[in-house]
């Protein structure tokens, strides 16, 4: 009987160990994602940060952390990653972080959107006045519909997560902009936060709405893990960069370029289409002019005619002179802050025009050279007389021996120059 009751009392603390062990394993196994969103709001960080969300469902974290600094971006993909946040299972944080960074244009409503937003001192959110993409300023009715669009879009949001709707309202119509203090003061955003160890903190507790279920959270004592850019979004979000694009554009117009100039390269004309093609797709996403686009592709005519026509120079220069003006009006930076930078542009278009250039110089030296085969080739040539000519007789020249005639007598072994030719005969001179 000893032994069994010594028995049972060991499968009890067994148990009652188990037991501790599995209740402290969920404890520990909570779990908050981070991912960093720098750059332009465009189709690449828009998939980057909808799979953050997807990966942050599946594993069923405690939230997921979006540390957001941006200059806005296009408004298809602000809403894609709005719609992913406000539908996202887990709770999802909006940081501005760190210092020095800013929820700007479309980056206002991603921030409102969240369940959670908060800003490191030192950033700034505001100025969601919609910019148009592509052609140039709209019409007054037209600009008004997208204004109201996306006010009703905004206080929609900031509605939907107790925040102030009248201030993002002032942020789309009159691009105002504030502090991270401000838009504390303003019900803007929930707290300020140092790092995301303090954004962790104060998060801690707050009752939000996930998918329709009040939640609290608890993100204390949780194991952070950050999602990585994978090396296709990495490409995607590069490529939608404005000084990537142009600097694609520029590669694929020279490549294609140096491909006419001299047809069966084949490696240019590759890397010239490949390039433009990539050029083209981030286009999509950035405030593209029409007018810059068309001064570039005029200047890409201008060398193209340049192969064709001897203008001594005109048409490069003329095709300089756009390509230099195509690239300033290229984007409309606008509140978007969407531009080249002068260190890109400067540099850039110094080389390519540099390039086109020096081929336009190779194919003007190639026209003023004498031929060097056929009949024309032949004239200047020199030979000697292989027989006395008086004033016919034969000589050797381009080794081969000629028929040839001279208007003055020539000994054999003479130095002859060949002065035009006519049918098969050669008309020669003594040579100097």
């Amino acid at each position: 009987m000893k032994t069994i009751r010594r028995v049972i009392l060991s499968l009890l603390c067994l148990a009652g160990l188990a037991l501790n062990l599995s209740g402290a394993a969920p404890e520990s196994s909570r779990t908050v994602y981070t991912l960093t969103a720098v750059g332009s709001i465009n189709p690449g960080l828009a998939e980057f940060i909808i799979e953050g969300v997807r990966t942050a469902e599946k594993h069923q974290a405690e939230a997921l952390v979006v540390q957001l600094d941006t200059p806005g971006g296009l408004d298809s993909s602000m809403r894609q990653i709005s719609q992913a946040i406000v539908n996202a299972k887990v709770p999802v944080i909006v940081y501005v972080g760190p210092r020095g960074a800013r929820a700007a244009s479309a980056g206002v409503l991603i921030t409102v959107a969240a369940h959670v937003a908060a800003m490191a001192p030192g950033t700034n959110i505001g100025a969601a006045h919609p910019v148009a993409l592509g052609t140039g300023k709209l019409d007054k009715v037209m600009g008004q519909k997208m204004v109201n669009d996306m006010v009703a879009y905004g206080r929609a949001l900031a509605l939907e997560r107790g925040r102030n709707a009248d201030w993002v309202e002032k942020a789309i119509r009159q691009s105002v902009s504030v502090t991270a203090a401000e838009a504390q003061r303003l019900k803007v955003v929930d707290f300020v936060a140092e790092d995301l160890a303090e954004v962790l903190q104060k998060a801690h507790d707050q009752t939000v709405k996930v998918a329709g279920k009040t939640r609290k959270l608890n993100t204390q004592g949780v194991v952070l893990k950050e999602i990585p850019e994978g090396l296709r979004i990495r490409i995607l979000k590069h490529i939608a960069d404005p000084n990537i694009a142009f600097i694609l554009m520029m590669i694929g117009l020279a490549g294609l370029y140096f491909e006419l100039a001299h047809p069966g390269a084949v490696f240019p004309g590759v890397v010239g289409t490949l390039s433009l093609l990539l050029a083209l797709y981030a286009f999509q996403s950035l405030p593209v002019s029409f007018i810059g686009l068309l001064l570039i592709l005029l200047a890409f005519i201008f060398f193209i005619l340049e192969i064709y026509i001897t203008s001594y120079g005109l048409l490069t220069l003329a095709g300089v002179s756009s390509l230099f003006f195509g690239s300033m009006m290229l984007y409309r930076g606008g509140e978007t802050g969407m531009d080249i930078a002068w260190g890109v542009l400067i540099p850039t278009v110094l080389a390519i025009s540099l390039f086109f250039i020096g081929v336009a110089v190779l194919i003007f030296r190639t026209h003023l050279q004498r031929s060097r085969s056929g009949r024309s080739g032949m004239v200047g040539e020199r030979g000697t007389a292989y027989t006395d000519l008086a004033p016919t007789g034969r000589v050797f020249v381009h080794g081969e021996y000629w028929q040839a005639v001279s208007d003055e007598p020539v000994k054999a072994g003479d130095a002859v120059e060949v002065v035009a030719v006519v049918n098969l005969k050669l008309r020669v001179r003594r040579a100097q």
